[in-house]
């Protein structure tokens, strides 16, 4: 064979691709292959409904004459019933007063708590004047305060925050010693829990946690139980002999 003869018979089977590739085409596009899909657009207050062979936020919008700005949020989502829902929420301008501190942003969450956490102001350390529900308007000014966090302890009844911690020296007592009544000095009864202290260090009624000992209530006091130290009801001999005398921390409850 020559090579002109292979060049002509290269070049037919070229064209038999192109036409296979255009036919292929064709059917796809008569035959459903690529095929359209409905969508429902909220924007601006209403509902644009159309058919679209997109997938993409980007493609759809423009197909529909929707244009958005880089602060605005396009949500792609579906119903109850399964039918896709294109949601956009526009960018509004706001003011973020921040301890006092006033600053000009946009938003386009719809709620104030929203807002806020997209902002990185999230968790026990701040807190909004506004109801974390109350809708965002333009030109609305959202207070931000900063506050503190108070450090947590880990207990029996898992983790729980405390106002100070206390180096306190401890001993142990029965609900039998002193008057022998059994009734503490605010009127409970002495048991487990029970605690005496110096009120003008922790106030009587005041809960406390002791490693090792348990989450207690200050409700007793005691003729040597003064500044520092604190006495601990057990409920047996055998526990109070065992405790004896020691350093303890002492988390005082919030």
């Amino acid at each position: 064979m020559t090579v002109k003869n292979h060049f002509f018979r290269r070049l037919a089977s070229d064209k038999r691709i192109l036409v296979c590739a255009g036919l292929l085409f064709s059917m796809t596009m008569t035959s459903g292959f690529i095929s359209n899909r409905p969508v429902s657009i909220a924007v601006d207050g209403h509902t644009i409904e159309l058919n679209t062979p997109y997938r993409t936020p980007a493609n759809i919008l423009s197909q529909a004459g929707v244009t958005i700005q880089d602060e605005d949020e396009c949500l792609l989502t579906s119903d109850d019933d399964g039918n896709t829902v294109l949601t956009v929420n526009r960018a509004v301008p706001v003011v973020f007063n921040i301890d006092g501190k006033k600053e000009d942003a946009k938003t386009c969450k719809p709620t104030v708590g929203e807002a806020v956490e997209s902002f990185g102001y999230v968790g026990n350390g701040y807190q909004t004047e506004l109801a974390a529900e109350t809708a965002v308007e333009a030109g609305m000014e959202i207070i931000v305060k900063t506050v503190p966090v108070k450090p947590v302890v880990q207990t029996e009844r898992g983790a729980v925050q405390y106002d100070k911690c206390i180096t306190m020296e401890a001993s142990a007592y029965l609900p039998s010693d002193g008057g022998g009544s059994g009734i503490t000095a605010t009127g409970a009864v002495a048991r487990h829990g029970i605690v005496a202290v110096d009120p003008r260090v922790i106030p009587l009624g005041t809960k406390v946690f002791i490693p090792g000992y348990g989450i207690a209530v200050a409700a007793d006091t005691g003729g040597a139980i003064k500044g520092q130290r604190i006495d601990l009801c057990m409920e047996s001999y055998h526990d109070a002999i065992q405790f004896g005398r020691r350093d303890i921390s002492v988390y005082v409850l919030g």
